[in-house]
């Protein structure tokens, strides 16, 4: 056993050796980027974990394992501490004489540090539970005071106004709403407004005369917004108006497209001087009514098209004046980022910093970037990232985003940026008034975000009820990915 063990000391010696050599590069390229005091730590705390995560951990986790050790399965937020404590444990079994550890403010500092950078996003954490919730303001909110009170009587930490509806007056008699709320029940609640950004929407459709409904095996032309009177395809064929021109242009033969959240997918066939021709490879038996106003998404196609539109310009004229902090929808490179900071800076030359910064990962270009997102954005100002699950769906695979989900949770942890679970949460509780068991499940994995957004519906405020109740619970028995071994009290 002494000889196995230094051998495991061995292999973990050379580990950190790798580690600390691997991101050495990737921390110098970020330095520039980091003005915030506080982030440069967090920063090489990430850097360290993904330099970890480029090797196969799995025979040493199992031989930690036999030996009583940490498996470094949740060491996301503090990634050299935990492993140089092992390195010492292994040190002492071997008999060397006794190893520096970190302590326990050293050994937890990441965990802090993310506790408050959530408490600086989110506010205060409501008691019986630990992680915040973001609601979305439905277009009533503008007109109906009593909806900002019953989220404060709630104590919900955060509401989300949606740039891509209403107008700046709606969206200031909302805040002047949440304002009262909060003074008449003494509850501060963020306001984060999320500009729409580039969305690639469907416009007018045509369908064959007696058709109603596109089916698997139907052809389908998309052209641009006002061009259906261009198409020389028989009348017998489904078109519809896409609000872009850039995906018309860049997508090539045999890139899919898909229609309102996946409902309908599109494989290209051909393309013609006013568009695209393609083949319905996949929708329900029943087939999907084209409208308009449906998302698009080209999830092969490279698309150069700027994240800020200059509708997002002039919405942030009132954002900044009026938010706590902005969702930065369809965010896909570190270019992106500088685009929209310097327009916060043009805004609020003094402050611009105290804005905090939401990050929507929607696309592949966003996740294979997202490291670099991170430190740009949380390097200059509070920062947490969304899981928008609905358009990333999409983009990757429904059967990729699960897997997607947990890995983006883990670099939030590591680069200790609070994380938010969005999109569909609760959603048939939210829309009928009853829950289905899958996503009161899904609800509970979510207790290991920071937040969890829910969308506006009929029985939004029962859902609320439901979820903080479930949250409440799930604070006991989890915490990211650590269970938290409280007394079961089901069995006697």
């Amino acid at each position: 056993m002494p000889t196995e063990v230094a051998r495991l000391k061995q292999k973990l010696d050379r580990l950190i050796a790798e580690i600390e050599a691997d991101s050495r590069p990737r921390v110098a390229a970020w330095g520039d980027r980091i003005e915030r005091p506080g982030f440069a730590a967090s920063a090489g705390n990430l850097a360290h974990y993904l330099a970890l995560r480029r090797h196969d951990l799995r025979p040493l986790q199992r031989a930690l394992m036999t030996l009583g050790l940490s498996s470094l399965g949740r060491l996301e937020s503090r990634v050299m501490p935990t492993l140089v404590a092992v390195r010492a444990t292994l040190a002492a079994l071997c008999g060397e004489p006794e190893a520096l550890r970190p302590s326990p403010r050293q050994f937890f500092a990441g965990e802090h540090a993310l506790a408050e950078r959530s408490e600086e996003l989110f506010g205060l954490p409501s008691s019986g539970r630990a992680t915040a919730l973001l609601v979305t303001c439905p277009s009533e909110a503008a007109d109906d005071p009593s909806f900002m009170l019953r989220l404060a009587e709630r104590k919900v930490e955060a509401v989300r106004i949606n740039c891509a509806h209403d107008d700046a007056d709606a969206w200031q008699r909302m805040i002047n709403h949440l304002h009262v709320a909060e003074e008449a029940t003494g509850h501060r609640m963020k306001v984060l407004m999320d500009i729409a950004g580039p969305k690639i929407r469907t416009g007018a459709a045509r369908a064959p005369e007696g058709r109603e409904r596109i089916l698997t095996g139907d052809l389908i032309a998309i052209v641009a917004a006002g061009a259906l009177h261009r198409i020389d395809l028989a009348d017998d064929h489904f078109a519809v108006e896409c609000t872009l021109s850039d995906p018309l242009i860049n997508s090539a033969v045999g890139a899919r497209v898909f229609v309102d959240d996946g409902k309908l997918c599109i494989r290209i066939e051909r393309k013609t001087p006013w568009g695209l021709v393609g083949r319905v490879t996949s929708t329900s038996d029943k087939g999907l009514r084209l409208k308009p106003e449906k998302g698009l998404n080209f999830p092969d196609t490279l698309l150069d098209i700027p994240a800020l539109t200059a509708k997002d310009r002039t919405d942030l004229d009132f954002v900044a004046e009026h938010a706590d902090g902005i969702e930065f929808s369809f965010v896909q490179s570190v270019a992106d980022v500088e685009t929209l900071q310097t327009a916060l800076a043009e805004r609020r030359p003094d402050d611009w910093r105290k804005l905090s910064l939401v990050l929507k990962i929607e696309t592949p270009e966003a996740v294979a970037n997202l490291p670099d997102i991170l430190v740009q954005a949380a390097g200059q100002q509070p920062t947490a990232v969304m899981i928008a699950r609905g358009d990333l769906a999409v983009e990757i695979g429904f059967a990729r985003l699960a897997e997607m989900q947990e890995e983006i949770l883990w670099l939030g942890e590591a680069a200790h940026i609070p994380v938010i679970w969005a999109t569909q949460v609760l959603e048939q509780l939210v829309k009928k008034g009853t829950p289905s068991r899958g996503e009161m499940t899904d609800a509970a994995m979510a207790s290991r975000a920071e937040c969890v957004m829910l969308n506006k519906g009929p029985y939004l405020f029962k859902a609320i009820t439901e979820l903080d109740t479930l949250l409440g619970r799930m604070a006991d028995h989890q915490h990211k990915k650590t269970p938290q071994l409280r007394r079961l009290r089901s069995w006697g």
